[in-house]
């Protein structure tokens, strides 16, 4: 479940702070009450979790002197002013100056809950989107995102950071659902154009003149203004590059070759070429692929990476079962093979789904991970894959992911997971020295 966000509470009155403290915290929030401005103004910060409900009239700095010094400390922050009888005219006011609602005393106690839900939803949402800007600038939190410690996923991160730091334009493949768009983030935010602009147009997504605005302009009076002058300096993503026509390839190489070197611009293509029969290389001009692929990078598939296949699904269905308020699904190890061998033809994304549906069905008692996976291919075994893997990697996958399940479970309680597993403590120790498997990573 998400945790509940915070109403700072200020009101001079005791008894009217303590009011609506209790009637709030019934409601499901967390609430803190402060007595005067001042007090509150030491405990609010910007990115304060929650939002403020604030008395107008208050002894020393009154509501709206501190309206006015909320705004300059986190001018997104949701303020409900409460004010007495005849002083509409003052909550007129404190909206125009950026209060997100006012409250009449004296007030319906409902109205107040569903004032306080909708603020606190307002303010979730700037958080979440200070959040992901914040991740999409911070190359280390990127890459951290590109879950895994297999072979192929350790190579990925390496070619991310070092053509991160190269200047050329890249040519990113890799099957549907690998996590492409992702790298392309993460190429922009660990190199030298990390404070510069990041521009993505998906290529599929317009028919051939609107596509051709919105990468080169003209742009029509009610368009964004053309994706090669917004990323001026920057990074331009072109997704599925695949899909641009042989003249809107000819004009995207002329402005390739008008830029020089280095590039004033960088270009990141995208490839996603589903069928069997086809490569970026065979619909590009040779021209514009030789440009775009001077630095190129394959994101792995899904079932070439091993034990990361049941540390992810481990991930996403502890993510899936918090959402819902459930308990998440016991993989068996004839769970653990099964994920191990299926061939994923939708990757990560596929992934996603199953582990969601997987948790969804635990909560009703119902269902398997192999019918899931039969479910999404009915042609394909669950048991089959491309690619064979020996005994001792499923165990060890295996035996990996038992112990981390049941350290988070027991946050790090190595007595508690020594009397799940009925291991001794040395034997314990070394597998997840093995394993690489840290307790500090579960308190």
């Amino acid at each position: 479940m998400s945790k509940a966000m915070k109403i700072a509470i200020v009101d001079d009155e005791k008894d009217m702070r303590q009011s609506i403290s209790q009637w709030l915290a019934l409601s499901g929030f967390d609430t803190e009450t402060f007595a005067s401005a001042e007090d509150a103004l030491k405990g609010l910060s910007p990115n304060y979790p929650g939002i403020v409900v604030s008395d107008i009239k208050m002894p020393g700095m009154d509501g709206m002197q501190f309206l006015r010094k909320l705004k300059g400390v986190d001018s997104s922050l949701p303020v409900i002013m409460i004010t007495g009888h005849g002083d509409v005219p003052m909550a007129v006011e404190a909206m125009r100056l950026g209060a997100f609602d006012f409250l009449e005393k004296p007030f319906n106690p409902d109205r107040m809950t569903e004032l306080a839900k909708k603020a606190t939803q307002v303010r979730r949402l700037t958080l979440d989107n200070r959040a992901l800007r914040r991740e999409l600038s911070d190359g280390t939190a990127l890459i951290k995102k590109l879950i895994g410690s297999s072979a192929p996923m350790e190579r990925l991160k390496e070619d991310i950071l070092d053509l991160g730091q190269a200047d050329g334009h890249v040519l990113i493949e890799g099957e549907t659902g690998t996590g492409k768009t992702l790298v392309a983030h993460a190429l922009h935010a660990v190199g030298a154009r990390a404070t510069k602009k990041f521009v993505l147009v998906s290529c599929a997504a317009f028919d051939e003149d609107t596509l051709g605005r919105r990468i080169f302009g003209p742009a029509q009076d009610d368009e964004p203004i053309p994706a090669i002058e917004e990323a001026r300096g920057g990074t331009l993503v072109l997704e599925d590059i695949e899909a641009l026509s042989q003249v809107l390839q000819a004009r995207l190489l002329t402005a390739i070759n008008e830029q020089g070197t280095p590039a004033e611009t960088r270009i990141v293509a995208i490839c996603n070429l589903q069928e069997q029969d086809k490569t970026c290389e065979s619909v590009l001009r040779p021209d514009l692929f030789y440009r775009l692929a001077a630095l190129r990078i394959t994101v792995p598939p899904l079932r070439t990476r091993g034990e990361d296949i049941l540390n992810l699904f481990t991930r996403l269905s502890e993510q899936f079962s918090e959402e819902y308020g459930c308990d998440a699904p016991v993989v068996s190890a004839q769970e653990a093979a099964q994920l191990l061998q299926a061939p994923w033809p939708g990757n990560v994304r596929q992934l996603i789904n199953v582990a969601e549906r997987a948790v969804l069905q635990n909560r009703r008692g119902t269902g398997s991970i192999a019918s899931l996976l039969m479910a999404d291919n009915e042609e394909v075994k669950p048991t089959m894959t491309t690619e064979g893997k020996p005994l001792k990697e499923f165990v060890e996958a295996f035996e990996r992911m038992l112990i981390d399940n049941t350290m988070r479970r027991h946050k790090g309680s190595i007595v508690a997971v020594m009397d799940e597993l009925c291991l001794p403590r040395r034997t314990l120790n070394e597998k997840m020295a093995k394993y690489a498997l840290h307790r500090s990573e579960y308190l």
